[in-house]
């Protein structure tokens, strides 16, 4: 196919379907056997210092919030990151453990554009290359069909496009135009579910997100989940089951794991938590003294949420009421 454009920004994951595939057969396994473990536990086993990694969300709802601030207390750096969200990569920026991003629009919505993240940028701290929401979720659905791309027509034309490590090729069957994503295989991806049981069926109530996707396309899979329930249960409801067992290399028990972000159904999120972090990201002193009170100060999830108060807690999920 011949090559008419290409976008000016860098590719931070490399392209390499047989390289995912061949981990897959050497490293996955079918046993059913119980990967339940601590948070800890699962970042310092699964992540390491250069790992391409992922975090399954879309900005505040249903983010892995309690493995990213651990990751944040292990200090793994020089990550290169891909994402959607906002609050777990701004944490990840603050503890200046990020080099790369792969990045859609990321913002806090009515509040505007991350203050960590524009200082990161503008400063030169980070790399960025852009891609719109629907670019990040096919280029790992082309990675989960073991794909080294994927054809589409979104961001033709666009800055989006020039700032992507995407390009433009004439279609061999037409002759158009058409827009080739490459394939991103992330070594790591984290997602936060409803409910799993102990080998790593998860369910996840509402908006599926891009989590098959990203169950796919990752060498290794952290799930954190609010609930852990019974194999039998998971059974009673084959058709709930949206990320099966196999993919999965670790189960973190989190509850309230997403605040200050919503779940789904269980919980709203925390509007004066995230007010007040955006309030410390104004400038680097007070970011620092954030990160020092709500990450480095607590050793887990527990002492996190018994930071917050288990009272406001349980406020956000009388004020969620199903939604």
């Amino acid at each position: 196919m011949e090559v008419v454009e290409s976008g000016i920004g860098e590719l931070f994951c490399p392209v390499d379907p047989n390289g995912q595939r061949d981990y897959f057969r050497k490293n996955k396994s079918m046993a059913l056997k119980s990967k339940v473990m601590s948070e800890h536990d699962a970042v310092s086993k699964f992540i390491k210092p250069g790992d391409y990694i992922g975090f399954e969300l879309y900005g505040s709802v249903r983010c892995s919030m309690s493995i990213a601030r651990e990751i944040a207390r292990q200090k793994i750096g020089n990550l290169r990151m891909v994402g959607q969200g906002i609050n777990e990569i701004d944490v990840l920026i603050a503890a200046d453990l990020v080099d790369v991003l792969d990045q859609t629009y990321i913002g806090y919505e009515v509040h505007g554009i991350s203050s960590i993240l524009r200082r990161a940028v503008e400063s030169g701290r980070i790399k960025v290359s852009e891609w719109s929401n629907a670019a990040l979720v096919w280029r790992m659905r082309a990675a989960a069909m073991g794909q080294p791309f994927i054809a589409v027509r979104s961001m033709l034309g666009t800055d989006t496009f020039k700032y992507s490590a995407a390009k433009v090729v004439k279609d061999p069957f037409t002759g158009n135009k058409v827009c080739l994503l490459p394939a991103s295989v992330l070594d790591v991806g984290i997602i936060h579910v409803h409910r799993c049981d102990e080998f790593g069926n998860c369910q996840i109530d509402g908006i599926k997100g891009f989590a098959p996707e990203m169950a796919k396309a990752s060498k290794k899979l952290i799930i954190s989940t609010e609930e852990i329930i019974s194999t039998d249960e998971i059974r009673k409801y084959p058709d709930r089951t949206v990320i099966p067992y196999f993919f999965v290399d670790a189960i973190v028990h989190a509850p309230f794991g997403s605040h200050p972000g919503e779940m789904n159904y269980i919980y709203w999120r925390d509007e004066e938590s995230i007010s007040d972090w955006i309030t410390a990201q104004k400038n680097e002193e007070t970011t620092q003294e954030y990160m020092n009170k709500y990450v480095y100060g607590v050793k887990n999830n527990d002492e996190y949420l018994d930071l917050i108060g288990r009272d406001k807690l349980q406020n956000l999920k009388d004020i969620c009421k199903g939604r």
